[in-house]
């Protein structure tokens, strides 16, 4: 058995319906990075100068040395920036991402940002890399961090972001934190759950496309006019979604010292207008975001089949292959994870099982499974499974005559086929099961070897579908 932690299938095709606030058709969630003064700097203890996200193409930390240039413009968010950007959205709902150290060193702009009712959720201690630290390293700096957050701030962060994060991040601040949510994802519109730190830790994710980090890459953004284009085709189309019944999350990520340039703010003026012209739009901090979901999407308790032992695998889905215990084994030794946790996911790997056995293996799959309406039912022998499914198309309620019809194209059938005539009989009801009988019988031993094999995998599905949820 081996495990695949990543979940590549999330919400599939059918996401919950937000339930934004009356009846909202996208929720628009704004952060404003806030990390002057914790970045990369001897000064901060660190080994060299910052070289992420400025204005300095190309920009390489000198180790050892301060570098005048990248600090100053670090300054510019602190000093300029960030009070444009507190002018121009001090009425709007936002969550700051306050790199601890860098809150410490802001008195005034904490002060402003409470002033607005903004959220200051924690965005580490430092504004540094982290894919390196060892996790007692790491576990460390996120105390610390909750530690000098509340001090500076007045309150411990509801919600978390690292960024610049290693692979324990998530597992450690959820064990670390009582936190509301954590933003370190960018995999989905809307929030989720997952098992991290040993509980049900909620996921808002964030994002780096409607990020202004673009104007500080190559492959990002130039002029402001770039920026704000991308965001209204962002917002329209999240928009149209929620106005068609599947309502989600827009992520916009700004930064002090990106942002708050004049011709940048600009864009971003333009853009907050043309999102408030619209009707049914949430303007909402990633904490309101977390609260509202885990109210009406709680994590739901169920089976977790990635994380089953082999025999607790085989006890749950043993039988959903009529008899064969032998699939529920084979699916249990592939690679699964998260993303197999559904009905789809089990049967996928039951399936690839099934499909991958040689004929005798498949035969024999099909001989374990009962005549419809036959003896063994009669003599109330079947399984539990098929008994209900026999029941769903009324076959344990037959007249005389349609029991000696049953009976007699049983017997053709196997007499032809050396196999038991199989339907899923939840698709179906007593008409359509004759009328496929009557077509079947006719067909040649090869094409309906493949077209029973088709039916076995679709009663395997519905009956994960009974068990798991569709």
């Amino acid at each position: 058995m081996s495990n695949y932690p990543r979940n590549m299938t999330g919400y599939g095709a059918t996401p919950p319906h937000a339930n934004w606030p009356n009846g909202a058709k996208i929720a628009v969630q704004i952060v404003l990075n806030y990390e002057e003064g914790g970045e990369n700097n001897i000064l901060h203890g660190d080994a060299a100068s910052e070289a992420f996200l400025s204005e300095i193409t190309g920009a390489q930390p000198w180790p050892g040395q301060r570098h005048w240039n990248m600090e100053t413009i670090y300054e510019y968010g602190s000093r300029a920036g960030f009070w444009r950007l507190h002018r121009l959205m001090s009425d709007l709902p936002v969550t700051v991402y306050g790199v601890t150290t860098a809150l410490a060193r802001a008195p005034q702009q904490v002060a402003a940002m409470k002033a607005a009712g903004w959220e200051i959720a924690s965005h580490g201690l430092k504004w540094i890399e982290h894919k390196d630290m060892s996790p007692e390293e790491e576990r460390a700096q996120i105390r610390e961090a909750i530690r000098l957050h509340s001090e500076v701030t007045g309150s411990a962060p509801r919600g978390w972001y690292t960024g610049r994060c290693s692979m324990n991040t998530v597992d450690l601040a959820a064990e670390e934190g009582d936190f509301a949510y954590i933003a370190d994802s960018y995999g989905d519109d809307l929030p989720y759950w997952v098992k991290a730190g040993g509980k049900d830790q909620l996921i808002v994710p964030y994002t780096m496309d409607c990020n202004d980090m673009r104007f500080a890459i190559q492959a990002g953004f130039t002029t402001g006019d770039q920026f704000e284009s991308y965001l209204k085709d962002s917002f329209d189309c999240l928009y149209t979604e929620g106005a068609e019944g599947a309502p989600k999350m827009l992520s916009i990520g700004l930064h002090c010292r990106l942002m708050g340039r004049p011709g940048r703010a600009q864009a971003l003026k333009r853009v907050l207008d043309y999102m408030r012209g619209h009707e049914g739009v949430w303007f909402a901090t990633r904490e309101q975001i977390a609260d509202h979901w885990a109210a009406q999407h709680p994590p739901v308790a169920g089976l977790i089949p990635s994380e089953m032992s082999s025999a607790e695998f085989v006890a749950e889905f043993g039988g959903i292959f009529e008899h064969s215990a032998w699939v529920a084994e084979g699916a249990c030794a592939l690679e699964k994870g998260p993303t197999h946790d559904c009905a789809a996911g089990v049967h996928n790997l039951m399936c690839r099982v099934f499909r991958s056995a040689d004929e005798a293996q498949r035969l024999a799959v099909l001989n374990a499974h009962p005549d419809l309406a036959g003896k063994l039912a009669q003599a109330k022998r079947l399984t539990d499974e098929s008994t209900a499914e026999q029941a769903s198309a009324g076959l344990d309620a037959l007249t005389d005559a349609e029991r000696a019809r049953f009976t007699q194209l049983n017997d053709d059938y196997t007499a032809k086929f050396g196999f038991p005539f199989i339907i899923a009989v939840r698709d179906h009801d007593k008409a359509s099961i004759l009328a496929a009988f009557e077509r079947r019988i006719d067909q040649s031993r090869e094409t309906e070897f493949a077209e029973a094999c088709r039916q076995v995998e679709r009663i395997a599905e519905l009956r994960l579908q009974e068990k798991l949820g569709a």
